[in-house]
């Protein structure tokens, strides 16, 4: 529960209320991504990674179990948000919202109450300055909130290798923000995939 007496949302319930299936999709790739389940694959694209023998996996939310499954090849966040069965969980995640009154029938669209949720929480956990200090939980509900500018700062390299966000638009800012290494400023991504800091937990 909040402070208020609400019910608690979780990063991708706050996601899909503020921007709809695709973005609820995004915080459960960057979910499956820093607990080291997935990795960016071609071009555009995120592909499962392995499971290691003996790992004791924390429960994944069903829908980032649901994308985690459907990865049985690389796939676009588009074409993922489109795979049946990650429509079927993004279905039945709403039925909880609609319930509590934060999607409206028969549209499913978010509610008042749910714009003034996701407003609320948008005041009370402004976007990062940095990476610095942040838990996993911390940065999906940056990525819920924030989206590509949370994408950017937090997990630049993945998020432009995975094709979370469009290059064009980090390249139309040119290198005076972006540099070559995906960071502002030059900054290597911390979080890049392939062990020590990267997807993994901390």
């Amino acid at each position: 529960m909040e402070e208020d007496g609400t019910l608690r949302l979780e990063p991708h319930e706050v996601a899909l209320l503020r921007g709809g299936p695709r973005a609820a999709v995004t915080v459960a790739v960057v979910d499956l991504y820093l607990r080291g389940a997935v990795e960016p694959g071609p071009p555009g694209t995120v592909r499962a990674l392995p499971t290691e023998p003996g790992t004791a996996a924390t429960p994944l939310p069903p829908l980032a179990e649901a994308v985690r499954w459907s990865l049985e090849e690389p796939l676009g966040i588009r074409r993922l948000t489109r795979h049946p069965d990650v429509r079927l969980a993004v279905a039945l995640m709403r039925i909880p919202l609609a319930e509590d009154g934060l999607l409206r029938y028969p549209l499913l669209g978010p509610t008042r109450a749910a714009r003034r949720r996701v407003r609320d929480l948008r005041e009370r956990h402004p976007l990062p300055g940095g990476r610095r200090g942040l838990t996993a939980d911390d940065r999906l509900l940056a990525v819920a909130l924030h989206d590509e500018a949370a994408l950017l700062l937090l997990l630049p390299r993945f998020a432009l290798r995975a094709g979370l966000v469009e290059r064009a638009e980090v390249a139309d800012r040119g290198p005076r923000r972006y540099s070559s290494r995906g960071g502002p400023s030059g900054a290597s991504d911390p979080f890049h995939c392939g062990g020590g800091t990267g997807g993994g937990p901390d």
